[in-house]
């Protein structure tokens, strides 16, 4: 894996999948070895490995003496540990390292791309990226270029197109490796909603998927759309436009952010409320800072320089008393204070107390936390998947 720690990656995984079942076998550590265990605690694979993530596709990626490899649900190893890294199976295949350079493996372990590349990213849709002579495109699943590898930079596809650069410029390319958008651009961000935000002799406007500049470049700063709006800043301030470029919520406040679940935060002289898509204040501007984004039902605000959360009237259902909080994942919340990390639910439950010296939301049943700098797993009831 490519981060010092590594589980937090597995950990965000499937964030779409709300209110999901926990995993059929979950990473289990006994002393300073990882197996599985299902929901009971009962263990299933014996605690032998250095690192173990969550099954994907049918198998699970292992670390043992500094490699990695591949084991099945009934703890045979498929795929041998003999990889210097490796990212999980994805679309039947796993993106791996030998020596010091990448290829791809299927669920048996034959080599079906070979290893080539300098770096080499999980499949999706497909297709992957890939790193060629410090260059990035995209390949399919037969190891074909699909999109020419000669990008300084190419990132994920989003609504089919992928933004690329080269030659210090931005453009996009669809999924036969087709430029739509001429690299023209000094910046842009992905497409969402159909339109995508370029910068242009310094100022920023939008595109559609054919290429055609549908807001002219006038603004300071734009974002993405969402709900069929997108905020932009002009002259110190910002509001939001449509699609066809209407300053539907005029441009007047020192700061917004994106409409989620109907409401958009908006600040002004450091004091944060919420308005609807008329532009409509609901939420009176009187929370501290910067308010979070509405996540199911909630928003995070701060009050006297405490974090709590309130409903879509405005009301605190949830005290402000945290130094920290996150949004609402699967129906809990990570907070934070007296120097520990914990988890409440949409009734300021601490449902799982303060105990972690870090932690991340829930995502697909599981949250990782770190107890004592070791990584490990609990789930909504606050199970704790390990024991030393």
């Amino acid at each position: 894996m490519r981060s010092g720690k590594y589980l937090l990656v597995l950990s965000c995984l499937f964030s779409h999948l709300l209110m999901a079942q926990i995993p059929e076998l979950i990473p289990y550590r006994k002393g300073d070895l990882y197996g599985y265990a299902n929901d009971k605690k009962e263990i299933k694979i014996t605690p032998a490995y250095d690192y173990a993530g969550l099954f994907y596709e049918g198998l699970a990626l292992v670390k043992k003496g500094g490699k990695y490899g591949f084991i099945n649900k009934t703890g045979d190893v498929v795929i041998p540990l003999m990889y210097a890294r490796a990212d999980r199976l994805s679309e039947g295949v796993a993106n791996v390292q030998q020596d010091k350079t990448w290829g791809f493996v299927d669920a048996t372990g034959k080599t079906v791309i070979p290893y080539i590349y300098e770096d080499a990213f999980p499949f999706k849709n497909g297709l992957a990226k890939v790193k060629l002579n410090g260059r990035y495109g995209y390949i399919d699943g037969k190891g074909k270029t699909v999109v020419p590898v000669e990008y300084d930079n190419a990132n994920e596809f989003s609504e089919g197109l992928a933004l690329v650069k080269k030659d210090g410029k931005y453009g996009f390319a669809d999924t036969k490796g087709k430029l739509v958008v001429a690299p023209e651009y000094e910046y842009a961000l992905a497409f969402s909603e159909g339109m995508a935000p370029v910068q242009k002799t310094g100022l920023w406007g939008f595109v559609d998927k054919a290429g055609k500049l549908v807001i002219q470049p006038k603004y300071k700063r734009a974002y993405m759309f969402k709900e069929g709006l997108a905020y932009v800043e002009l002259n110190g301030k910002s509001g939001f436009v449509d699609k066809k470029g209407n300053e539907v919520i005029p441009v007047q406040y020192d700061d917004v952010s994106q409409f989620s679940e109907g409401l958009a935060r908006i600040t002004m002289n450091n004091k944060s409320g919420y308005i609807d898509k008329t532009g409509k204040l609901i939420i009176p501007i009187q929370f501290e800072s910067y308010g979070g984004k509405f996540t199911e039902g909630l928003a995070k605000v701060t009050l006297n320089g405490n974090k709590g959360y309130i409903d879509k009237t405005g009301k605190l259902v949830i005290a402000a008393q945290y130094n920290l909080a996150e949004d609402f994942s699967e129906g809990l919340a990570m907070v934070f204070k007296n120097r520990s990390y914990g988890f409440v639910d949409k009734m300021g439950k601490e449902v799982i107390p303060m105990q972690y010296s870090e932690c991340y939301s829930f995502s697909n049943g599981l949250a990782l936390v770190y107890i004592k700098s070791k990584a490990c797993y609990i789930d909504k009831k606050g199970t704790q998947y390990w024991e030393d």
